[in-house]
């Protein structure tokens, strides 16, 4: 059984379902070029029809304002980010970092990225730092002529390095 888009005489080819929030959804039964113009529309034009009785249509119009941000930089709106999943630039970070954050939350489960560390190395950050300062600690004693210390010193950093 085929579908005709809701807009147009054509066949409909994509099946858009929106989330509205409260266990409401709205679903689109589009062709590709209804879809498109329903993509890149303002998020305002998409509101369903007010339900019966005016008054609660009033409380409904309200513009989509996470939608309308936009970044300065290279003009990407975060409705565009949004259905495509590509950000324009490195500035959009900043421009939609509110709305990102909760977004890289729920799909890493971490807003910031631990990567990974090399097996030769130390593994915790407390490791690169100690070997920094001790690093530090061997050049001021060679600097010195205090060479008992400085080969303690030595010591103790290949015994970090080998973990």
């Amino acid at each position: 059984m085929s579908m005709k888009c809701q807009r147009c005489p054509k066949q409909a080819t994509l099946h858009i379902t929106e989330v509205l929030g409260d266990d409401r959804f709205e679903e689109a039964h589009l062709c590709e070029e209804c879809a498109k113009k329903y993509l890149y529309e303002p998020q305002q034009a998409k509101k369903p029809p007010a339900a019966k009785g005016g008054e609660g249509a009033a409380e409904h119009v309200e513009p989509d304002s996470i939608g309308d941000k936009q970044c300065e930089v290279c003009g990407l709106k975060f409705v565009e980010f949004r259905n495509h999943g590509r950000l324009g630039c490195p500035h959009d970070y900043d421009a939609f970092k509110d709305d990102l954050l909760p977004l890289l939350e729920s799909v890493h489960g971490e807003t910031k990225h631990a990567g990974k560390a090399p097996r030769r190395m130390p593994n915790a950050a407390g490791s690169q730092l100690e070997l920094s300062q001790l690093r530090k600690k061997l050049q001021q004693f060679i600097t010195d002529e205090k060479y008992e210390d400085a080969a303690q010193v030595r010591d103790q950093i290949r015994q970090l390095e080998e973990g």
